[in-house]
């Protein structure tokens, strides 16, 4: 796999970019939602909902296309050479955490690295704070092996979710 961290960049989320960043989000979460019979059009709407706050997101840009996004203190588009290509959000947790909320690639950003690029970026800045990270995955979800590959541990359980925590001495990720 060639090396694609040079292509990749991060870009605010606005208010506006809800309904997008709605299809990525099903885009990227419909296949491991429905192994578990879980998929619904209006719970996706409302989990994403609850946790947008584009104040605190990042899409995720791939050649300047979105293929992604997260939230470092709070939400960030992903950028591949310019293209949004995903987001996430990562925001505190109380003193001692921070709490990985969403982190979506549209599914053909998947398999590139984007994914390890922005961890990357959200544990050097909680290894910078001394901070634990901490996140939620579906069971039987592809990204469970993609966590516990990034040195995440599995902390418990809970109905269809599986909770994880990555701490600074316990991984050189």
């Amino acid at each position: 796999m060639t090396d694609i961290s040079s292509r990749l960049s991060l870009q605010p989320v606005l208010a506006g970019d809800f309904e997008e960043m709605l299809a990525l989000r099903i885009d990227a979460m419909r296949p491991s939602l429905e192994r578990v019979g879980r998929f619904d059009l209006a719970r996706s709407r409302e989990r994403l909902s609850a946790g947008f706050l584009p104040p605190f997101m990042q899409h995720i840009l791939l050649d300047g296309e979105r293929v992604g996004f997260f939230t470092p203190p709070f939400m960030q588009h992903i950028l591949l050479d310019g293209e949004r290509v995903g987001f996430f959000t990562l925001k505190p947790e109380g003193d001692a955490a921070l709490r990985l909320d969403h982190l979506y690639l549209r599914s053909s950003a998947s398999g590139q690295g984007i994914g390890s690029w922005v961890l990357r970026q959200v544990l050097a800045q909680a290894r910078e704070s001394g901070l634990a990270v901490r996140l939620t995955a579906l069971k039987e979800s592809d990204a469970n092996r993609f966590y516990l590959r990034h040195g995440f541990v599995l902390q418990g359980e809970e109905g269809v979710d599986l909770h994880y925590e990555w701490r600074v001495t316990e991984s050189a990720t």
